[in-house]
């Protein structure tokens, strides 16, 4: 009895309500922090000891649905879970956010904002998780000092009380911020708010998602709003594209996630590309902002300076992930840097001040369109330090899918128009390696900021994009089932629409030859590549394919102090640790689905817990899932 008073007594000292607070590592934000880093000073599971982790808790939501169970709509789960305010925070595809105790997750509210269960502009069901934002001098007693925030594919944002999960009924209208009240131009659809806002002091800083690949002139346009945290009242609007463009194109709008110098106040924004996505013979005028990284004061909406990654956008390459802020040491000085991953497969290095390369950016002449009026650009951003993580160069035809197909991936190869990197879309059909869905996805990388490492997972994908003039696209598509036409966009509005299909053969085999995904690392303070090894398993018919394949990805690493990536993203239904210095997975385990958010990890009364959202996503295998499951070591 007297030893069990003792021990009480030393664990209220080291985590009790003050202690709490110096020993609780948070993870407060979609990418771990503002600036994207992705990167956790946790230091309990180390490389020596991960192999012991075990399951700490899970739950299911309940908030999944696939076609094949005779639901609506698909649900693709890509909510990284938050650990703040002593809890952890998860909003799901139906737009409801779950509070949870982080050391057994036991249910503490639930807020349902009872949204229509429909897709308006996505393929299915979608959402990217929630935010945060506290007062600076919270006032006990008062609600909504503390508030969650998540948003709707019918561009509603709510607001809720962080500790009661009530609605902060003082926010907007009784909670709800419409985005949609400022979607005036061209509201053919609504500006779905898939993405939790970024949050900066008392700043949300709010972008939108819409319909690909759908319309073109008709398209909303691309803007940004800052809105008062506390009153959802809108302090500016950014507009990416120029009023003389807005007649004749739409989107460039920033759907991904975004950085914040905490320092400097400056948010940098990944902007997509610009409406219609495959031909841009309407669009001719100078869209500086379209498909760039674009610097904003957080506070006025003011651009400091915009850096674009892809001239007149033709390959729906959006620039798709929130840079990762970090300071390189380069030649005896501190540089302070960020990295941009991308879809086309570059890393670009840039001072995040300035805009400046820090690895050199070449202007290289590309194949140029044969499409009557297109005004594509003669050349195109190159990097080659760091080393791309997609070659120049496609590997050309699997042989064992040609001839499980009787030769169908040579055939259909030998009728597409393939120049390399930046083919443009063609009457005939091109081979796009990589396509829009190739390179690095929405996750983007991770940083260790004292090593200047930088880890990144990318796809190996080829797709073919084929335009098809209005009588061509009307034959093809009128009078066919949803499914015959599934893979065609009209494009509305313009003169073509298009054809967007991945390389598969009759079987559903990809015609592209293996690696199919990989995870590198490099060295930032010289640009090398450190090691890259292929990730993941590809799953067919119920079996695992070579682990030499590697797997494509969704989602993205993190990174902790003591040299461990936490990363799910593979379609083979694992999450996995590996080791920084290596490449060499260390750990892995099984989930309900594969698990494309990315994780997160805290430390909470002094035990590290990794937490992975496996909801699946339809885009890498039918499997989908409402686990969230915390992993820990055994006490």
């Amino acid at each position: 009895m007297l030893k069990a008073t003792f021990l009480g007594l030393a664990a209220a000292i080291a985590f009790g309500a003050v202690g709490a607070s110096a020993q609780n590592q948070i993870w407060d934000t979609f990418n771990g922090d503002l600036m994207a880093q992705k990167y956790s000073s946790a230091s309990q599971i180390t490389p020596q000891n991960v192999k012991n982790l075990k399951i700490a808790w899970q739950i299911h939501t309940g908030d999944h649905s696939a076609k094949q169970f005779g639901v609506p709509a698909e649900t693709y789960s890509e909510a990284t879970p938050i650990f703040v305010n002593n809890t952890v925070y998860i909003g799901t595809p139906f737009y409801r956010i779950f509070a949870l105790q982080p050391d057994t997750g036991k249910v503490k509210w639930i807020f349902d904002p009872h949204e229509a269960r429909k897709a308006l502009t996505q393929p299915g069901m979608k959402s990217r998780g929630v935010a945060y934002w506290q007062s600076a001098n919270p006032q006990p007693g008062k609600p909504c000092q503390k508030i969650v925030y998540i948003g709707s594919m019918t561009a509603r944002l709510y607001a809720v009380d962080a500790d009661s999960g009530k609605a902060c009924t003082g926010f907007a209208q009784n909670g709800v911020l419409d985005i949609d009240q400022w979607n005036t131009a061209k509201n053919t659809w609504p500006m779905s708010i898939l993405q939790p806002p970024t949050v900066y002091k008392n700043t949300l800083i709010i972008g939108w998602a819409g319909k690909d690949w759908a319309l073109g002139k008709r398209a909303p346009a691309g803007n940004v709003f800052g809105v008062d945290a506390r009153t959802g009242q809108l302090k500016w609007t950014f507009n990416v594209l120029p009023p003389e463009a807005v007649k004749t194109s739409g989107t460039a709008n920033v759907w991904a996630s975004m950085s914040v110098d905490p320092k400097t106040g400056i948010v940098y924004l990944p902007v997509s590309s610009p409406s219609p996505n495959f031909w841009g013979g309407n669009r001719k005028e100078k869209l500086p902002y379209a498909t760039s990284i674009t610097a904003l004061d957080s506070q006025t909406g003011k651009v400091i300076w915009s850096r674009q990654l892809v001239h007149h956008d033709i390959w729906d390459y959006d620039t798709n992930s929130a840079p990762v802020l970090v300071d390189i040491r380069k030649g005896g000085k501190t540089i302070p840097a960020l990295v941009q991953s991308t879809k086309q497969g570059f890393l670009f290095v840039l001072n995040r001040m300035t805009g400046a390369p820090i690895y050199p950016i070449t202007e290289k002449p590309v194949p140029r369109s044969d499409i009557p009026g297109e005004a594509d650009s003669p050349t195109q951003p190159f990097v080659y330090t760091p080393q791309p993580v997609v070659p120049e160069k496609w590997n050309g035809v699997s042989w064992i899918s040609d001839l499980a197909s009787g030769g169908q991936c040579t055939r259909m190869f030998k009728t597409l128009r393939y120049d390399g990197r930046f083919t443009p879309p063609s009457l005939q059909g091109s081979l796009e390696y990589p396509p829009t869905i190739g390179g690095v996805e929405w996750g983007g990388g991770a940083v260790d900021p004292a090593q200047g490492i930088y880890v990144v997972n990318n796809s190996y994908t080829a797709q073919i994009y084929q335009l098809l003039s209005r009588k061509d696209y009307e034959a093809k598509t009128k009078g066919k089932s949803q499914e015959e036409t599934q893979d065609y966009f009209p494009q509305s509005g313009t003169s073509y629409g298009v054809y967007v299909h991945n390389f598969f053969n009759w079987l559903g085999m990809p015609c592209w030859a293996p690696p199919y995904g990989s995870l590198s690392a490099y060295d930032l303070k010289t640009g090398k590549l450190l090691w890259k090894k292929p990730f993941g398993e590809v799953q067919w018919w119920g079996f695992y394919m070579p682990k030499s394949w590697g797997s494509v990805t969704i989602g993205a690493p993190i990174i902790t102090k003591t040299g461990l990536i936490f990363i799910g993203a593979s379609m083979d239904s694992r999450v996995r640790a590996v080791d920084l210095k290596t490449g060499k997975v260390l750990w892995k385990a099984n989930v309900d689905a594969p698990s494309v958010a990315i994780p997160a990890t805290y430390t909470y009364k002094g035990k590290q817990y990794v937490v992975f959202s496996a909801g699946g996503n339809p885009l890498l295998t039918p499997k989908i899932s409402d686990q969230v499951v915390a992993f820990a070591l055994p006490s």
